[in-house]
């Protein structure tokens, strides 16, 4: 049995590993890289297998980094199923669609770029990495898996998915692999969620592995706690709000930490912390995963619920617009002060948030806030650094807007929770693999494993590494 580290390995994102046995060949998460100008060839290279060789997918959950290249994967030949929870799958007929179509029109964009120089050159077109056709198509391999529930995607495969408390539907994957006489038990954490997170609940406990893949975005610091996280908050949109009059532009994933944030800035209001608001949704698919998050109440936790029906019974709320159509986010365009515009991508990089910070990054009586984490290289992560001048489709910007990092409202475990997730284990697996992160937070957290937990044997991968279990 052999495992190999395709990505997320030294990084934050391009989440994928290949498992293969005697008997079988299989992915756990086949996710799309993010961040710098490499990302593209990356993505376009990603596979150093056959995928028509793969017997079927495992999917922690449905961001993008973890899932976004499964339909280029069966573009290229893979025709097995992808097992994943039900919400996650739910939740990838609308994410994986978008995806498609922001990659059509930024394809359509560099093209028209290019024209010019096609015109004089040998340059070829460039391509999506998938179309939405090529997506929608995708679609109909995944299959429900319930958390809790053991499945048996093969004869000589058992696992089990458990909720890891990260986003909606978000997976922490048992896997026990049978091989002649012998079981092994390989322990996938996928991406943790920090307990007391608003929308879900807290990442399950696990109790034993033979090998574990644990990851660690924040692996070498701890977040604020949510009592300071929250008067943060409070502060920088108050600030904004009344005493400057700008906008408050927050870059957000659509799914996970936009319902985050309605959630906190409801919750605040009703806790008479902020006041009246306007909250401006800017993402074609933020209506339809709000509306996947409130099918799937039974997995939210107990304030969530509290938030939602006070909201359908109060008519003193936050006024939410969740925009759909181009012609009416140009529109938030010409509003000067008073909005906070929630829009995706979640580290700048792509989609309506562009354009929104091309309109306001420049304003000093505006303010970005970030609520998550900025990979290296991204339009996020320049800003986080403190880069005084973004370029934004091609021009420069300059920076004058306050920015407001807010790491306390991460999704993801920071190094004390996942050390206290890892405490549950009864005794220390026989390999630990610190991934999805960047190096020296993965180092850290490795380090960490070593001095606190006193396990022996942990390691962290690089991209392409083979290991033989």
């Amino acid at each position: 049995m052999q495992l190999t580290f395709l990505g997320a390995a030294g990084e934050v994102t391009g989440s994928c590993y290949l498992l293969e046995t005697a008997d079988t060949r299989i992915l756990i998460d086949c996710g799309m890289f993010q961040g710098g100008r490499e990302a593209d060839g990356k993505n376009r290279t990603a596979f150093n297998f056959d995928p028509e060789t793969i017997d079927f997918v495992l999917l922690t959950h449905a961001h993008i980094d973890h899932s976004g290249l499964l339909p280029r994967l069966s573009v290229w030949g893979f025709r097995g199923p992808v097992y994943a929870t039900s919400a996650t799958n739910d939740l990838l007929h609308v994410m994986l669609k978008d995806s498609a179509h922001i990659q059509e029109k930024e394809t359509e964009w560099r093209n028209k770029k290019r024209g010019a120089q096609r015109k004089h050159s040998s340059l070829q077109e460039y391509a999506p990495l998938y179309t939405v056709a090529q997506a929608e198509n995708f679609l109909r391999q995944l299959k429900n898996v319930e958390y809790d529930t053991e499945i048996s995607p093969h004869a000589s495969v058992r696992c089990v998915f458990r909720d890891a408390g990260h986003i909606l539907g978000s997976a922490i994957i048992e896997l026990w692999i049978s091989s002649g006489t012998k079981t092994r038990k390989i322990v996938f954490s996928g991406d943790l969620g920090q307990p007391g997170h608003p929308i879900v609940r807290d990442p399950a406990p696990i109790h034993h592995a033979d090998i574990l893949l644990v990851e660690s975005t924040y692996g070498n610091r701890l977040h604020r706690n949510m009592s300071d996280t929250l008067d943060e908050l409070v502060y920088a949109i108050n600030n904004t709000l009344i005493d400057k009059g700008g906008n408050i532009i927050i870059p957000a994933f659509t799914v996970g930490r936009t319902q985050d944030m309605l959630f906190l800035l409801i919750d605040l209001h009703r806790a008479g912390r902020l006041g009246e608001m306007d909250i401006y949704v800017d993402s074609p698919m933020a209506l339809a995963a709000t509306d996947i998050t409130t099918k799937h109440i039974a997995l939210l936790d107990k304030e969530t619920r509290e938030a939602m029906q006070w909201m359908d019974t109060n008519d003193k709320k936050p006024r939410i617009h969740f925009v759909q159509d181009v012609e009416e986010s140009m529109r938030l365009n010409t509003i000067k002060h008073g909005a906070i515009i929630i829009s995706a991508s979640g580290m700048c990089d792509a989609g309506r948030i562009k354009h929104h910070l091309k309109y306001n990054l420049s304003r000093p009586e505006c303010s970005i806030i970030i609520t998550g984490f900025q990979a290296a290289r991204t339009m996020g992560r320049r800003l986080v650094d403190g880069a005084k001048i973004v370029k934004i489709f091609g021009q420069d910007t300059p920076v004058r807007a306050d920015i407001y990092t807010i790491g306390g409202l991460s999704a993801h475990a920071d190094q004390k929770a996942l050390l206290n997730w890892l405490s549950h284990f009864k005794s220390a697996p026989e390999k630990t693999f610190v991934v999805h992160g960047e190096l020296s937070n993965a180092n850290s957290m490795a380090t960490a494993i070593q001095e606190k937990l006193h396990w022996q044997n942990v390691a962290v991968p690089e991209q392409k590494t083979v290991v033989v279990l």
